[in-house]
């Protein structure tokens, strides 16, 4: 058996180190490139996010992932039925995209459901033109199978809660900046407001 003194040698030795790298993990956490303000979310190289998907518009018309070549895209994962975030954020994106002055003309607001149970095309119609909500957002929704592939290939988080009429859907917040290529390019994290949020997008912009 380890005698008492080594015991408490070695506890504390443990609890120097345990302290030694909170400092570090501190440290490392805090430490933001040049430029980057707090709450801003940067690529810092090829992502995996996005990808192949299969959807319909709120027009019915089948679409895929070439619908965002051409375009910078501001794409969401959300469903109509959102009480708070969804409308907020349509709301914040148009927004943000007032701020663009010319620019905006090549962003397009991207919506996509995770709740194909309830959100048909027409009803993600009938949402988006609601009074409000900015002019010439996409709305996207398809069958389960396809929006789970495609917010898989997001890396979007979403999930069912409750049951019967009244069930709500839990789902990521992450507002996706891709580029006219198509690849993804940084997240505009929620809390930025539409002033830092624009100044996100005509960075990503002038980095091409």
């Amino acid at each position: 058996m380890m005698p008492r003194r080594s015991i408490l040698l070695f506890a504390g030795a443990c609890a120097a180190i345990a302290a030694a790298l909170i400092v570090v993990t501190l440290v490392m956490v805090n430490r933001s490139p040049a430029g980057i303000q707090p709450g801003e979310v940067v690529s810092t190289g090829q992502a995996d996010v996005g990808g192949p998907f299969q959807l319909v518009n709120q027009d019915g018309q089948p679409v895929d992932e070439t619908m965002l070549q051409g375009k910078w895209s501001l794409v969401f994962f959300g469903f109509t039925y959102c009480p708070d975030y969804c409308p907020t954020t349509l709301q914040a994106l148009e927004a943000t995209k007032q701020r663009l002055g010319d620019k905006a003309d090549d962003v397009q607001i991207v919506f996509i459901s995770v709740d194909p149970q309830r959100d048909t095309p027409q009803a993600m119609k009938d949402y988006l033109s609601s009074d409000g909500f900015p002019e010439g957002v996409i709305g996207l929704t398809g069958t389960p199978e396809r929006i789970r592939a495609a917010a898989d290939a997001y890396k979007a988080y979403y999930q069912k809660v409750g049951e019967g009429e009244d069930y709500t859907m839990n789902h990521s917040l992450t507002v996706y900046l891709m580029g006219p290529d198509g690849q993804f390019r940084t997240a505009v994290a929620e809390e930025l407001g539409p002033e830092r949020s624009a100044s996100v997008i005509e960075r990503a912009m002038a980095r091409g």
